[in-house]
């Protein structure tokens, strides 16, 4: 039996534009102690969902390739992962606590429409203590770094393993 995949003819990958990492190694690092840093005291689970969600905003395939396979390592459904861009219009698939650290991501991440609103803020402060609050935006601020790099030099995409840059 032939399926679609077997005879379809995919769209060859798109070359890498500059290999920042190798090029800039010091920076590399620095950001992988800041993802470090960012990501402590962190649940697995809600960190993956923030990053892929903010990933998906920004359109960087290579995130969104490396952070939904490390949320299904860490446990997460996919069906959680298939609603995250329309976590609006879906939001009993989340926790409250969720829903506010998504909100929070949306509101940090597309910066141009506006500043992060003190409803959006206190909706997330409700559901995190402070210094958990801070990791989280950390942690978004590093998602969105992270994006910047692979939407501009165009990592490449579907090779990354779970847990490969831990």
């Amino acid at each position: 039996m032939t399926t679609h995949e077997d005879t379809a003819t995919y769209a060859p990958e798109h070359t890498p534009r500059l290999d920042w990492t190798a090029l800039a190694p010091d920076v590399f690092k620095a950001m992988l102690r800041l993802d470090a840093a960012a990501r402590q005291g962190l649940d697995a689970r809600l960190l993956e969902l923030v990053r892929i969600r903010a990933s998906q905003i920004n359109h960087c395939a290579r995130c969104l390739d490396m952070h939904t396979k490390d949320a299904l390592a860490a446990g997460e459904s996919v069906e959680r992962i298939i609603q995250l861009s329309a976590w609006e219009e879906s939001a009993h698939f989340y926790t409250e606590r969720e829903l506010a650290a998504l909100e929070l991501t949306e509101a940090v991440t597309v910066l141009t429409d506006g500043f992060v609103s003190d409803a959006v803020y206190e909706r997330a402060a409700k559901h995190f203590e402070e210094a958990e609050l801070a990791q989280l935006i950390a942690a978004i601020a590093v998602i969105n770094a992270w994006n910047r790099f692979g939407v501009t030099c165009r990592g490449e995409v579907g090779h990354y393993q779970p847990g490969q840059y831990k």
